[in-house]
């Protein structure tokens, strides 16, 4: 899931705390939750403290940070740590290392993984070479045909592109920002962007006003299943 924004508002807490309610009365377990940013709206100490109540459940659950988030105030709550430095995150499984990158540059909409991160992802990799891994962030690494979005998308892909490259066991990428269900192509591998929980982003097709964020369809999650040599993914709108 991504992209929950949670900014004080109503409609932003209903709807996240509609998808956790899912989630958590799925009959069956899940192995991890990943939330690939945009956790708080405005970056507020408070945001976060009613997001990290919303996102807690019976799951495993990793999170990164987006553009919204201040890195500061998402550690302090969301981790109980003190620091301003990127935001990287491991989950091991049994059988999947899940790696999440913080794409955030601080003030900036757009994304990039710098050199503490890069580094980091080469170490996460690294120690289980033998491990199949998937590889997350915020920000999409290719263009997705939304200009809304493709205008803030992750800066420098060829860095992490040379990453997953020298690691074969890297077997997708997985994204948000763009607040649509989109799946494509990224050094060979899958690409998937999970859909916004607070909107969805439509085509210029799709649209009949300029804006082009529609606040109206639910929110909309996915659900992957990797069984040791394909991640399958499955999406779901939350009605």
């Amino acid at each position: 899931m991504s992209d929950v924004h949670i900014d004080g508002s109503p409609r932003s807490i209903d709807r996240t705390r509609s998808v956790m309610r899912h989630l958590e009365n799925l009959p069956g377990t899940l192995d991890a939750v990943l939330v690939t940013g945009d956790i708080a709206g405005n970056g507020l100490i408070e945001e976060y403290e009613i997001a990290r109540e919303l996102l807690t459940t019976r799951h495993p659950t990793l999170i990164c940070p987006g553009d919204r988030d201040v890195r500061p105030a998402f550690r302090k709550v969301m981790l109980e740590e003190d620091g301003d430095g990127p935001i990287n995150q491991v989950l091991r499984l049994n059988g999947l290392t899940v790696a999440l990158c913080d794409s955030s540059m601080p003030g900036r909409p757009e994304g990039l993984l710098d050199d503490e991160t890069i580094g980091w992802l080469h170490r996460v990799l690294g120690e289980a070479p033998d491990t199949p891994a998937v590889v997350g962030m915020h920000h999409p690494p290719v263009s997705l045909g939304l200009p809304y979005a493709d205008a803030i998308r992750l800066r420098h892909p060829e860095r992490l592109e040379k990453v997953v490259r020298q690691y074969p066991q890297v077997v997708a990428v997985l994204a948000g920002h763009a607040h649509t269900a989109a799946g494509t192509v990224f050094a060979g591998l899958p690409l998937v962007v999970a859909p916004g929980v607070t909107s969805t982003l439509r085509l210029a097709q799709e649209l009949s006003t300029p804006v082009p964020l529609d606040y109206d369809l639910p929110p909309q999650i996915v659900l992957h299943v990797f069984d040791g040599g394909r991640l399958v993914t499955h999406f779901r709108p939350i009605l």
